[in-house]
């Protein structure tokens, strides 16, 4: 058997395998390594962000605007949407990007009543900024995995993704 490493997982799975000899922990085992590294890039990610300046919150926001084009504006509908947060979280986001001026509500051209959200150029060059400063430090992390290791880390991932469905 080759030699193996012990982590925290590895301990709690022993102890529950010692505990219910009888049940597979295989699916514990993944999940755990899952939530564990899930909760590692919360951190990463918000690290990434705050050097670029910008709350988590904030990223979201203007990266969907970026992720839209040119010329970088959404109704507050799409933006409620894509962040899947509720219409008065979102506005009183909207608020304080504004303060800052990383957004403009401008009149929707093709409805006298609704408001179209615009991302500045500031805004622009942060949420740009941030992403460089994320996906440099995602590599970093990353760098202990071949580009095979990561190919088929991806396919993996995407094939658990598919199959995960809460009922």
């Amino acid at each position: 058997m080759a030699d193996r490493r012990s982590d925290e997982v590895d301990l709690l799975i022993d102890a529950w395998a010692g505990q219910l000899p009888e049940v597979d922990f295989s699916p514990l085992d993944i999940m755990s390594r899952l939530r564990r590294i899930s909760l590692r890039l919360n951190g990463i990610r918000a690290q990434a962000f705050r050097s670029a300046g910008l709350a988590i919150w904030e990223f979201d926001v203007l990266a969907a605007l970026r992720r839209a084009g040119e010329p970088f504006q959404l109704s507050p509908a799409q933006l409620v949407r894509i962040t899947m947060v509720t219409s008065g979280t979102l506005s009183n986001r909207l608020d304080l990007l504004e303060e800052r001026g990383f957004v403009e509500r401008r009149r929707n051209p093709e409805d006298g009543r609704g408001v179209l959200v615009h991302m500045t150029d500031e805004g622009r060059e942060l949420v740009d900024a941030a992403m460089v400063a994320l996906v440099s430090s995602e590599d970093e992390q990353l760098a202990g995995l071949s580009r095979g290791e990561r190919d088929e880390l991806i396919e993996l991932l995407r094939r658990l993704g598919d199959a995960i469905h809460l009922d």
